[in-house]
């Protein structure tokens, strides 16, 4: 069974109807990023910080998985497929998928702001101000923030050099260090991007471009990949 490694992107949540990060101003549900996520953020306001997350969760709790992310979990049927996503949601768990990678973290979970090393799964979709890990320390989001370490890079990395097939979905690859992993794939395999605007990629072999919503594309692309390489 061929080893298929995905890079997933705010791309393939839009249709779910949760937000791409930015809008055109730069702005995420009217906020500055850098107020809501980044460690000096949470500095300055914690409680804007721990707001702007508890009303991410909410809204993700009514979002279901579209096309995309089903069509790649009943891609297990035919392949080894590993997930590395750069979203926060937890829409490919719901729709199926096994073996997920979340580069950026996970919006239901809270970590330990003593202890990172501390993460708990949320029951409810607040985290509030005083509630605590074990070492008495007040719980902050499970994300990984702008000028934060991205620690599950290297096993992503490791994914990416393995891969028989290599796909990047609903993502501009223009945020790195996520937007690399495509370089780490083995030059002479086959890649897709599948996307609504594509950027140029002169640097990458073997790659075929499908234009289109992530639902759509990601259908072209499985049907393809089935056909010629199960």
């Amino acid at each position: 069974m061929k080893k298929l490694v995905v890079l997933t992107g705010a791309g393939i949540s839009a249709e779910s109807g949760i937000n791409t990060f930015r809008d055109a101003g730069g702005l995420w549900e009217g906020h500055d990023v850098m107020e809501v996520a980044s460690p000096e953020g949470w500095r300055k306001n914690r409680e804007l910080v721990l707001d702007f997350y508890n009303q991410r969760r909410k809204q993700a709790l009514s979002c279901e998985p579209n096309g995309a992310h089903l069509e790649l979990a009943h891609l297990e049927e035919f392949f080894d497929v590993t997930i590395i996503t750069q979203n926060v949601d937890h829409l490919h768990e719901k729709a199926g998928s096994s073996k997920i990678i979340h580069l950026h973290g996970e919006l239901f979970k809270a970590q330990s702001t003593a202890d990172p090393s501390l993460v708990y799964d949320m029951e409810g979709w607040e985290i509030k101000p005083g509630d605590k890990c074990e070492k008495g320390s007040q719980l902050r989001p499970f994300v990984v923030w702008f000028g934060e370490m991205v620690p599950m890079m290297e096993p992503a990395i490791e994914e990416a050099l393995r891969a028989d097939i290599f796909a990047v979905i609903g993502t501009s690859l223009l945020v790195y260090p996520a937007a690399g992993l495509i370089q780490y794939a083995p030059k002479n395999i086959p890649k897709y991007i599948v996307d609504i605007q594509i950027p140029e990629l002169g640097f990458v072999d073997q790659l075929r471009r499908i234009e289109a919503p992530a639902s759509i594309g990601t259908k072209l692309m499985s049907e393809e990949i089935i056909k010629n390489y199960a």
